[in-house]
């Protein structure tokens, strides 16, 4: 039986603990902000997950999406779902007053949009693109544009699409053939695009969709890749809706999870071109894609914390109800037990526990990352943690992630037999969970681009810089009596060194070994996750510990959360020692293997 509770009271502790409200209220223009406020807004999206999103999770995968004479339809349920996210103004949270937000803190959004993700993270799918694609706009519409669509893409009343890969371009977006010609104020857009989130559906008005595309005289590879929005219909001067632009979906792909989010494949251009406006320069589209593409990859990350902490929870729920082995009872006759009695089961469940917890830590810090780099009053310390952002960015898509399947792949493990059918639901989280690793940037991108450019390119400043911080905020720890945060902040402190050494060792190799260098980018970007998200769970650990010196009526859930950050410490970041081993080995079997010596 599925079952969802969002976990507010972690994410209130979080924000609270990990964050703080008096660094939030300092920053420009939000003013004050307090618990009762964070408290609130956190109750209300939680109610809407719980209530609204969660009930749909299981129908949206069964049902699925369909096209019907040129129209998708998504899973009943949907669209009135969404018609009340949108009556709550949920989808301009964090954006500006301007454009009719609310100007909250990126911190709250994350938050919230974690809960929605967790509750039905093919329905959540919808709102993450908007947010991403308000970003771009933000930052590279022009003035006109923003007037025509912001408006309508804040309150969520215009939904969006991210329109990248083709048949013959994936990844080497070099290749894509999509054209762009212009004509009088706008451009006429033709070709194909695969793999589409939302390219067609019967939640919105409108569709904004993000096109890259190509001019005739375009310069090749990269350097000649324009972007473009084509709305689904065209908008007339008055705002209202005209004619239907000339695109349309091609088929929906059928895919091993998210069901209940049509992808798409979409054809531009087939009566004439469809009209689309260009967004930045021509020739220079891909600096704002990757405005759009950045935020996307912070939102995958969260989607991996939401359906951790879904299986999670399904996985905790049903070890509590089935009854397997025996336990003694003081009596000679043993009696069955829960299974969550068994260690192996609370090793499982712990593993999945204490990854949530890390990275709801990631995925909130860097969402106060975000409110700094655009608020804070110091141009400094904005660029600082610009470049902080950028630099956790990789790790967040990819660390959390991959563990997202993994953790999902133990839920399955919890039910024993009954996780491999469907009917539980448990093997619905490992199914939506797998593309997690795949779009927005494969994992292996990820790593090559922590460690080219990041590293590499950068010298390791930024990195440096963040290592830096968390050897003081560890040197400055003091454990007391509590022997689990002794261990933790022992464990804490060895993977951060091994952070520190890694990238000693890459500075040292990168112009001698670049090959061995790029071989060892997952082992890099796994010891990166290990080691930041150890930091900041000690940081925590460390505020429970003061919780419970105080004397906290709440001790069990507390000790919980200390036996929790413990568990991290002890099970996962000994494996950044190993990565690090990985790391300086150069990888020769990788940079010796020839394509022939795969047989």
């Amino acid at each position: 039986m599925e079952t969802y509770a969002a976990p507010v009271t972690d994410l209130q502790f979080v924000i609270e603990n990990l964050i703080g409200y008096d660094n939030i209220s300092g920053l420009e223009p939000f003013g004050e902000v307090t618990p009762e406020l964070g408290d609130a807004i956190l109750k209300e999206a939680a109610k809407f997950a719980d209530e609204i999103l969660a009930p749909l999770n299981r129908v949206g995968d069964q049902q699925g999406c369909v096209l019907e004479n040129g129209v998708v339809r998504t899973p009943e349920g949907f669209p009135d779902a969404y018609r009340q996210m949108i009556d709550a103004g949920w989808i301009s949270m964090a954006a500006p007053e301007e454009y009719g937000g609310q100007n909250l803190p990126t911190v709250f959004a994350i938050a919230a949009f974690e809960m929605w993700s967790a509750a039905n993270t093919a329905f959540g799918l919808v709102p993450v693109l908007s947010q991403s694609a308000i970003d771009l706009m933000l930052e590279h519409a022009d003035p006109g544009l923003k007037q025509t669509y912001l408006h309508k893409m804040v309150s969520g009343e215009w939904t969006t699409t991210m329109n990248l890969t083709e048949p013959q371009a994936g990844s080497d977006l070099s290749l894509l053939r999509t054209k762009a010609v212009k004509e009088d104020d706008h451009y006429r857009i033709s070709g194909q695009k695969i793999y589409i989130s939302g390219g067609d559906h019967d939640l919105s008005d409108n569709i904004v969709h993000l096109v890259l595309a190509r001019l005739p005289d375009a310069p090749p590879g990269n350097r000649g890749i324009s972007l473009f929005l084509v709305p689904k219909y065209l908008v007339r001067e008055n705002g209202e809706l005209g004619n239907r632009n000339d695109l349309r979906p091609l088929s929906l792909e059928t895919k091993l999870g998210i069901h209940g989010n049509p992808t798409c494949v979409m054809s531009y251009g087939d009566n004439g071109g469809a009209v689309g406006y260009l967004i930045g320069g021509e020739n220079q589209g891909l600096a704002g894609m990757f405005t759009m593409m950045n935020l996307a990859r912070l939102m995958v990350g969260l989607q991996g914390v939401a359906i951790t902490e879904r299986a999670y929870q399904q996985a905790l729920s049903y070890a509590k109800d089935r009854l397997q082995g025996s336990r003694s009872n003081g009596t000679d006759a043993p009696s069955l037990a829960p299974i969550i009695h068994h260690p192996d089961v609370k090793r499982m469940l712990l593993d999945m526990k204490c990854i949530a917890e890390a990275g709801r830590c990631l995925t909130l810090y860097a969402a106060y990352c975000i409110d700094l780099s655009k608020r804070h009053a110091d141009a400094a310390t904005r660029q600082k943690f610009s470049d902080r952002l950028s630099l956790l960015t990789p790790v967040i898509k990819a660390w959390i992630t991959d563990r997202a399947i993994d953790c999902a792949s133990t839920g399955i493990q919890v039910h024993g037999g009954l996780g491999y059918i469907e009917d539980t639901g448990a093997a619905q989280h490992f199914r939506d969970a797998r593309i997690m690793a795949i779009y927005e940037g494969t994992n292996g991108i990820q790593a090559n681009d922590l460690i080219g450019r990041k590293i590499v390119r950068e010298y390791g400043t930024s990195m440096l810089g963040l290592i830096s911080e968390m050897k003081e905020d560890l040197a400055g720890a003091k454990a007391a009596d509590g022997e689990a945060l002794a261990a933790i902040l022992s464990a804490t402190r060895q993977s951060v060194d091994d952070l520190d050494s890694a990238v000693d060792w890459i500075l040292g190799s990168a112009s001698d070994d670049p090959d061995g260098v790029s071989a060892g980018a997952a082992a890099f970007l796994k010891l990166s996750g290990d080691a930041i998200c150890g930091w900041l769970v000690a940081k925590c650990a460390i505020a429970t510990q003061n919780l419970l010196d105080q004397g906290e009526n709440k001790s069990e859930p507390l000790k919980g959360r200390i036996l929790s950050a413990r568990h991290f410490a002890e099970t996962f970041l000994p494996q950044t020692k190993a990565a690090l081993s990985t790391l300086r080995s150069g990888q020769p079997a990788i940079t010796e293997m020839s394509e022939a010596m795969f047989g």
